[in-house]
């Protein structure tokens, strides 16, 4: 496989989870961005543009994706609704080399599917966990294309198999997508190269590496 992708995570120290959402967007809007670029699988080479942002605050991770595409879906509006059918970005993260990881999908106005487990037996988040996180989103037209951005505030207590770790202490892998699967064209992108023969997200061992920046001493 190819080299793997790595991201060095910057820790805001004013952020936490009760923080505005709208605040944390602006935020990330200056911090460095991150494609999902790779289309592996052949029959599917459309390639909407899709970067994201990526901070961590006191108590919380801090999203914000940016899309580009030709069209979108969003019909999906309840916790734990099938979200990879509309216009859809997804966070895959594991925690201390285990095998057992959390994917979180949203769709282009927020709503989310959370699950933990690991490739062969995963359970679905409950729903008030599930409905912890704070989500903002902007959609617009620019000639022909669609964008639209997503910001999230995902508290650690949602990581709910880890009793709310502490970030700073935490080495993590982890995975981006862009993906649609009942849009006019269909298309799975990754941010970390898989190598699989059909369009699958859930394989951890093609995760990329998070380093969280301890926080510095005042």
């Amino acid at each position: 496989m190819d080299s793997r992708s790595s991201i060095e995570v910057p820790f805001i120290r004013s952020v936490d989870q009760h923080s505005s959402i709208d605040s944390i967007s602006l935020s990330l809007d200056r911090l460095e961005k991150n494609t999902i670029g790779y289309a592996p699988w052949p029959e599917f080479q459309y390639r909407p543009a899709c970067e994201f942002a990526m901070a961590y605050g006191n108590d919380c991770i801090l999203l914000k994706f940016f899309v580009i595409e030709d069209d979108i879906l969003a019909r999906f509006t309840q916790p734990n609704d099938m979200v990879y059918k509309d216009s859809c970005v997804e966070f895959f993260i594991a925690f201390n080399g285990e095998a057992e990881y959390y994917n979180l999908e949203f769709n282009c106005i927020g709503t989310c599917y959370l699950g933990y487990g690991s490739t062969t037996d995963r359970e679905v988040a409950n729903v008030e966990i599930v409905k912890k996180i704070k989500t903002s989103f902007l959609l617009y037209s620019d000639k022909d294309k669609i964008k639209w951005e997503l910001t999230l505030l995902i508290p650690n207590s949602v990581f709910y198999r880890h009793n709310n770790p502490p970030l700073s202490l935490s080495t993590a892998r982890a995975n981006f997508f862009k993906c649609g699967d009942d849009l006019p064209v269909p298309h799975y992108l990754t941010w970390n190269n898989i190598e699989a023969a059909e369009p699958n997200f859930h394989l951890p061992e093609f995760f990329g590496d998070l380093t969280f920046h301890k926080p510095t001493e005042d």
